[in-house]
């Protein structure tokens, strides 16, 4: 689509797992409602589903002025084809000027056949967004070149701006109860529901921990571990605490834990209430993909590493040492034998 008449706002491609509403929704109906402000349009959250767990009206008080719900029983299961040609023709009716998603499995194969079938560009695993005042461009900041450098992307010509955002890049604020906004039930011909792919089922990825992003707290491993049996040490701190493992992009390519568990700019995103960096020196690319944790324990045999910059707590020394002197004090204060 190229730019025509003015457009109507914002449309946030919202996410459903197994009748749950994902986090990214509320983040990503939030920061739209921080960029609409600046250029003073509606923002529209769209919900495909067959159930939920949550009412609808809740995505008003993080910023929607409207929630467009798609309720079927074919939506049951994932379908990139069926929910591709429902997004377009959502986006044909009500004319967004700026489409965002969540970077998840989901939105990262629906959005680009979306912008495909609309013939306007798509900016993936975006890390920033902004508004630039003097043109209302979407400016979109993601990675690049292996993360070395961050690229900022405009769409000038083609209408709609299309984004992905990596989850939990933004912080999500507190709801208003007291803001007002309307649900709207939106049906579709059979014809949107015709696909030439069969879902079978659904399973849950079984690797341990793997989803990071939803943990209030994470242990990762950098190149310090050494080497892969030495993640044990991290998995018994991360079990005592409830929480998840991650690592650095080194302890990836080492092949010492899986890509899965890789937190930075060619990783995944995370916030959690408590982040440990063991062995992590704290390179740009790691620290872009956890700057956002609310505390951040760093331990490092290298009093010069850069992650003691951003660390709360920095614990300079042999992480062989301090790690299991951790481990002894929280089973100690918990009463858990070894």
């Amino acid at each position: 689509m190229r730019r025509g008449s003015p457009s109507k706002g914002f449309l946030v491609l919202g996410e459903i797992r197994s009748g749950c509403l994902h986090s990214a929704t509320l983040e990503l109906t939030s920061k739209a409602r921080l960029l609409a402000d600046n250029l003073g349009i509606e923002v529209s959250t769209l919900l495909m589903y067959s159930e939920i767990d949550t009412e609808p009206e809740t995505l008003v008080h993080y910023g929607a002025d409207r929630v467009l719900c798609v309720r079927d029983d074919r939506l049951s299961l994932f379908d990139q084809e069926v929910h591709s040609k429902i997004l377009c023709r959502i986006i044909e009716e009500i004319d967004p000027e700026i489409v965002l998603a969540p970077a998840t499995t989901s939105g990262r194969t629906v959005m680009p056949a979306v912008a495909a079938m609309l013939g306007t560009g798509l900016t993936a695993d975006c890390t920033e967004l902004e508004i630039d005042l003097d043109t209302g461009l979407l400016l979109q900041t993601r990675p690049a070149i292996g993360g070395n450098i961050m690229a900022t992307i405009k769409t000038p010509e083609r209408r709609p701006q299309m984004a992905t955002v990596r989850p939990r890049t933004f912080a999500i604020p507190a709801p208003n109860p007291d803001r007002r906004g309307r649900v709207t039930a939106m049906t579709f011909t059979d014809q949107c529901f015709e696909s030439r792919i069969k879902p079978l089922g659904h399973e849950r990825f079984q690797e341990d921990n793997v989803n990071i992003q939803d943990r209030d707290i994470i242990v990762s491993g950098g190149k310090g571990m050494k080497k892969e049996d030495n993640f044990s040490l991290l998995r018994e701190l991360a079990g005592l605490l409830d929480g998840g493992v991650g690592a650095s992009r080194a302890a990836v390519d080492n092949k010492w834990i899986g890509y899965s568990h890789q937190v930075g700019l060619s990783g995944k995103v995370v916030a959690p209430k408590v982040y440990f960096a063991v062995g992590i020196s704290g390179s740009v690319q790691h620290l872009a993909g956890m700057q956002t944790a609310e505390l951040v324990v760093a331990i490092n045999k290298d009093p010069e590493a850069p992650i003691f910059r951003v660390a709360d707590i920095g614990l300079c020394g042999d992480l062989f040492d301090i790690v299991p002197r951790v481990i002894e004090g929280i089973r100690a204060r918990e009463g858990v034998s070894g």
